[in-house]
């Protein structure tokens, strides 16, 4: 028996119509290069994405089609997500953070044919465009600047449009979006979004148990719009109503905490290095900045606890979720069950320190070494893997990926390992790769960095493997002091004494003035193994 329910397909399309239709009043804001900020509606934004949309067809854009965008988060970012999708196009957000040789492997592997580029970001396009074959290059006079001589104006491009677009017509599975993964293992894999995936994820992750989005709301994406589709808010914010506010290139802490304040930004996501910043200028300067009602989201990799009760004392609640590229952006809702904060304020704590549960309509098992399922009970370990409706079954124009998926396809391995509670609770122990094997046993790289930075002087902390004769692997941390000198090893072991057995400990500190970053903001643990000549 057939339901009696209409066959309706999802698109993106449908999240700009609302936007344009039941929120044109509500403000996007962008701080340009110079600190001065842009500001139109949603109503002005609808126009202009349907308008971009309609150029893109006129320009001879046929379904599936790659445009790609070198650009800050930013509103014509913003009317890229949309516009794009709408004229059937795949808008393709490269890392600006990448080599540009790196970006120019990554234009030619995803076939783009044309590139929106904001003009302040047209030397790092000079540097990889002629290995490139793009046909047409928009640019954005994001700075207010006059368009260089020899590339395209978007505005004038934009401008030509005469408002009379119809959607063009796609299914709901047909590809929305694309991203790269960072290549830490070899080279980016690209994995390509629906609008299905787009709009299902969108609905989840404005759940109150998730970020808790609303039209009451304004949302600040520090997590840069070509990186995982900004955790979805793009796309999120304008379904339900919120107020979008675009930080552009400045993502310093005065920046943001100048941004935060004035804007009155009641939602700010971003990864733990920009947290960690905004920490320790509240710290410094408790009465500076006044935010009340920030709610803060971080992800990319864990944030300590100690972070976590830092952003309290002045009235800000963080939560960490949990997402990969090739989730979409986050997997996991991030809420406090009422069971755990009955427990007292340490069990809450502890439990906003763990990754959230895995998010509605996604499911997630755990394989241990023997390939058997593992239990929820909060002890045992193993690979975490999870599917869904916007979780990615392959990456585009590569050979299946036995290594990366499970069960014909069925599983993603995150590569991430993990343990999950009876309540379903997620704590990442380790990435695979990441994990210490010392004498037969396991150590966890994530459990030691985390406690190392919890110790009220350090500010950062990486812990790498270093081979050892006896042992196979030890443990070893590179340490940055939050001041100067007077740190040493004598006092981290007597710290760590009090969570980890002895054997558990690193065998050696470096100290250092930084730790080095990825593109997406984590620890560069690679990096970290080549500037302290130390053995990959």
């Amino acid at each position: 028996m057939q339901s009696t329910m209409m066959d309706a397909p999802l698109r993106v399309d449908q999240l700009l119509e609302r936007a344009g239709r039941v929120f044109p009043q509500v403000e996007v804001v962008t701080q340009r290069p110079d600190h001065s900020r842009h500001r139109y509606t949603y109503g002005e934004f609808y126009q202009r994405a349907r308008s971009l949309a309609e150029m893109l067809v006129a320009a001879g854009l046929q379904p599936g089609d790659r445009v790609a965008t070198l650009m800050w988060n930013n509103y014509a970012h913003l009317e890229a997500y949309y516009g794009v999708p709408a004229a059937a196009g795949v808008v393709h957000t490269l890392n600006l953070r990448l080599h540009p040789d790196e970006i120019a492997w990554i234009v030619n592997h995803a076939e783009d044919r044309f590139l929106i580029v904001d003009d302040v970001l047209l030397p790092l396009y000079e540097q990889f465009r002629d290995q490139v074959n793009l046909e047409r290059v928009f640019v954005v006079p994001f700075s207010g600047e006059p368009i260089a001589a020899g590339y395209e104006s978007y505005e004038d491009f934009i401008a030509q449009a005469s408002g009379d677009f119809d959607y063009v017509d796609k299914d709901e599975q047909a590809a929305a979006a694309m991203c790269y993964t960072s290549g830490t293992t070899g080279r980016p894999k690209g994995v390509v979004y629906s609008h299905r995936s787009i709009c299902i994820q969108a609905l989840a992750s404005a759940l109150p148990d998730a970020i808790n989005l609303s039209c009451h709301d304004s949302a600040l994406p520090v997590v840069p719009m070509f990186h995982a589709n900004g955790w979805s808010l793009p796309y999120a914010a304008a379904m339900v109503g919120a107020r979008q506010v675009l930080p552009g290139p400045h993502l310093d802490t005065e920046s943001l905490l100048h941004l935060f304040a004035e804007e009155q930004v009641t939602l700010a996501a971003g990864v733990p290095a920009i947290w960690l910043g905004v920490l320790r200028a509240l710290d410094a300067e408790p009465e500076r900045w006044k935010l009340p009602g920030l709610r803060v989201l971080s992800g990319g990799s864990a944030i300590p606890e100690a972070q976590i009760r830092g952003f309290d004392r002045h009235g800000l609640h963080v939560s960490q979720g949990w997402g990969m590229t090739e989730t979409q952006s986050l997997a996991t809702t991030l809420a406090v069950r009422p069971e755990v904060a009955a427990q007292g304020k340490d069990a809450e704590f502890a439990c906003r320190a763990r990754m959230g549960i895995i998010s509605p309509l996604l499911e997630a098992r755990l394989i241990d070494d023997d390939g058997n399922e593992a239990p929820w009970d909060g002890e045992a370990v193993g690979e975490l893997q999870v599917r869904g409706p916007w979780v990615t079954g392959s990456y585009f124009g590569m050979p299946a990926d036995d290594d990366k998926f499970a069960d014909d396809g069925a599983w993603l391995r995150t590569g991430d390992v993990a343990s999950i509670d009876p309540m379903g609770s997620i704590r990442l122990v380790d990435r695979t790769k990441d994990l210490i094997k010392s004498g037969g046993e396991w150590i966890s790289s994530v459990e030691l960095e985390n406690a190392i930075m919890s110790h009220p002087d350090v500010a950062e902390a990486t812990v790498i493997a270093v081979p050892h004769e006896k042992w196979g692997q030890r443990p070893l941390a590179v340490v940055v002091p939050k001041r100067g000198d007077g740190l040493n090893k004598a006092e981290l072991d007597a710290f760590l004494e009090q969570r980890f057995a002895r054997w558990m400990l690193p065998d050696e500190y470096i100290f250092a003035d930084e730790i080095p970053k990825t593109s997406t903001g984590k620890f560069s643990k690679k990096t970290v193994r080549e500037r302290f000549g130390l053995p990959a």
